[in-house]
């Protein structure tokens, strides 16, 4: 009976989510929000709460943040990270300084403490690479001039989140300057090493798990991503960062291929993940930070469009080119509720979670949406120029 129960939940969930999903594609938006939305209303407070199946959604949800970094990593290789922190360093610098603090003065101002404003400020911070790719590829701005600046950006953010998040996770321990420094170092010197391997022995990797049967190659990628997660949460750093070098650690013709598997099997428990945030947040604390998470995201959509105009302009790029790299970098997803997860799991404070949900609703319905409507006028601009 238990068991019945169990299929039928996952059932209607993942039924729902793929209404949900064609709905997005019809609209033409992210479906991110309404996956969140689908877990609002099957959790605590929700619809329909669930009996049985959270904890099976628990596990599929770390999965899904595995699956989602790994992707990731794959986009990327040793040789373009170093190359891209050496030519962009000062502008993720200012991405960093601008975007980070609008969360923390947030957290501050209302009294949360320390611990909750380094949470939101990487709330606020971290672009959605995933949606970013999207919006890229849906409007044909893959070949414009300002694309390989804002893939630098989501570059040096996504290495920053490398060293950010066992920061927070010491944090969110309670552990003391002394632990939380050792944990940190452990953290960064992890990340090196891999790095290190990545590009002195990235082709004997490369050599253990190539194999001419998709099959196999699947096996071997999922296996090796999830065996250095394990390994890194172990040592303190975030299973989701060594998900993301191990895709690091892949490149050319392999990475390609094994994106191509994963990509299906990435988004199906990604849906999961967002679903699982969802049931975490009381639907009915939304309403009394609805205010504060729309200040918060008219803030982030400002400094995050100045981000991107200062980075292109340091490129030489004209005008529409700058607004559409600040566009581009608006929505937020994948890690901001990653983040927020966390912080929500240490039970920082309660109303945290219900004002991330919120702000990364609207930023990540939003951003694409802005992307879309913007770009007939940055186009009859650009003739006029």
């Amino acid at each position: 009976m238990h068991t019945a129960i169990l299929f039928l939940e996952l059932g209607a969930i993942l039924l729902a989510l793929g209404v949900l999903g064609a709905l997005a594609l019809r609209v033409g938006i992210s479906p991110i929000p309404l996956y969140l939305l689908a877990g609002l209303a099957f959790g605590t407070g929700g619809i329909v709460p669930l009996a049985t199946s959270e904890e099976f959604i628990s596990v599929g949800a770390e999965l899904g943040v595995i699956l989602l970094l790994l992707t990731l990593g794959l986009e990327y290789n040793a040789d373009e990270l170093v190359t891209s922190l050496r030519g962009n360093a000062r502008a993720g610098v200012v991405d960093l300084l601008l975007n980070a603090a609008p969360g923390a003065i947030a957290a501050l101002l209302l009294g949360w403490g320390p611990v909750a404003a380094a949470a939101m400020a990487g709330v606020t911070y971290a672009t959605s690479s995933g949606i970013t790719a999207k919006v890229l590829s849906d409007l044909g701005w893959i070949g414009n001039r300002e694309t390989p600046v804002v893939l630098s950006l989501l570059v040096f953010e996504d290495l920053t989140m490398a060293v950010y998040l066992p920061v927070l996770t010491a944090m969110l321990a309670g552990l003391s300057f002394a632990g939380g420094a050792v944990t940190v170092g452990i953290a960064l010197a992890t990340v090196s090493v891999v790095l290190l391997v990545a590009l002195r022995y990235g082709r004997l990797i490369e050599a253990f798990v190539a194999s001419p049967n998709s099959e196999v190659l699947l096996l071997k990628v999922v296996g090796l991503a999830l065996l250095i997660a394990g390994a890194a949460q172990k040592l303190q750093v975030s299973a989701a960062v060594g998900a993301f070098l191990v895709g690091i650690a892949l490149s050319g013709e392999l990475a390609e291929d094994a994106r191509a598997l994963l990509i299906p099997l990435r988004d199906l428990f990604a849906a999961v993940f967002f679903v699982f945030f969802g049931l975490q947040t009381d639907p009915t604390k939304i309403g009394p930070v609805a205010g504060l998470a729309a200040l918060l995201a008219l803030i982030s959509m400002i400094t995050k469009l100045l981000t991107g105009a200062y980075a292109a302009r340091r490129a030489g790029i004209a005008r529409a080119g700058r607004a559409r790299a600040g566009i581009a970098l608006i929505p937020r997803g994948e890690f901001n509720i990653v983040i927020a997860g966390l912080a929500v799991a240490a039970g920082v404070h309660p109303d945290l979670g219900p004002l991330a949900a919120a702000y990364v609703l609207i930023l990540a319905a939003f951003g694409p949406l802005a992307a879309r409507l913007v770009q007939p006028l940055i186009t009859a601009v650009a003739k006029r120029a």
